[in-house]
């Protein structure tokens, strides 16, 4: 059955990414499968300059997943841009480049290095990062700012701009129609959820950090309830995200809305599995005698 999805004006191969700051910049996991067989590859967080992120330990094992304060540690967009993207290209991947940015206008600086390059599919705007100091929520839980950026991005591209929520938002619908209103194309939800654990012999925080980003199948649920509620506030497309494992898992998300998914943590504990989650899902598809683009939105909720 046919597994191309729709996002806006792009079309993907099959509704299944690669979620930023999982699969590194791509070209990690050439070595595993073709990456043109995915329908797309968010990439690490990129800002416009490199960063060595947050100190170590930055990542803890958690009974159903991971926390990490990586802090968006990256090589800098004009290091992708040279070294990476190319290759990219010659592979045949959707790239979408994932942003950061502590101000509008470094959002917009890195927004028009980029919108130089060809091979790029759309821009995912990440607003919702949970483990840097200055930056990431501030954007993503307030619905005036989150507009802003996505304003200011939108101006600045003639690529698709995706906007990546955080589960922090108090309440997330608002941030999602605000961002619509903005421009954006697509919304990816959700970042990960804010997570703290204490070693009980020493006292202290796992983490360096103090807090991190729970990400994994505990999450899953949580993501898949803030898809439902954000795709019933906006029209525009939602990529749904978190805690994703299998192609039930990811099937989920698209029952309750989404367009497409992104397979995250997953990943580190199996190279194939956002492949293994796509050959599932068009396996499912195959046995229900339906398109990919069929299954979205069709859970009985309503």
């Amino acid at each position: 059955m046919d597994q191309q999805v729709r996002i806006g004006e792009l079309t993907l191969s099959n509704p299944v990414l690669a979620a930023s700051g999982t699969f590194g910049y791509g070209l990690e996991y050439e070595g595993f499968f073709e990456l043109s067989r995915l329908g797309g590859i968010c990439t690490k967080g990129l800002s416009l300059l490199p960063r060595a992120g947050n100190p170590p330990p930055r990542i803890r094992e958690t009974a159903a997943g991971m926390l990490n304060a990586i802090g968006l540690a990256n090589i800098g967009v004009e290091a992708f841009c040279k070294d990476k993207l190319p290759r990219l290209r010659e592979l045949g991947a959707t790239v979408v480049p994932n942003l950061f940015a502590t101000s509008i206008e470094d959002f917009v600086a890195l927004t028009e290095r980029l919108d130089r390059e060809e091979g790029i599919a759309a821009i995912e705007v990440n607003i919702s990062c949970p483990n840097v100091t200055k930056g990431g929520l501030e954007f993503g839980v307030d619905p005036t700012a989150a507009a802003a950026v996505t304003r200011a991005v939108r101006k600045a591209t003639r690529h698709q701009v995706w906007v990546k929520l955080s589960p922090e938002a108090g309440r997330v619908a608002d941030v999602a129609r605000a961002c619509e209103e903005a421009g954006a194309h697509a919304l990816s939800a959700i970042n990960t959820i804010r997570g703290l654990s204490i070693d009980v012999e020493t006292w202290r925080p796992h983490l360096a950090n103090r807090t991190g980003g729970l990400s994994g199948p505990a999450i899953k649920p949580i993501a898949v309830r803030m898809v439902w509620e954000v795709c019933k506030a906006v029209r525009i497309p939602v990529i749904g995200v978190g805690g994703i494992v299998s192609a039930n898992d990811a099937i989920e998300f698209l029952l309750a809305g989404a367009s497409a998914v992104q397979v995250g943590s997953a990943s580190f504990r199996d190279p194939l599995a956002t492949i293994k989650v796509a050959d599932g899902i068009r396996a499912y598809c195959e046995r229900k005698g339906l398109a990919a683009s069929e299954l979205t939105g069709k859970a009985l909720l309503d």
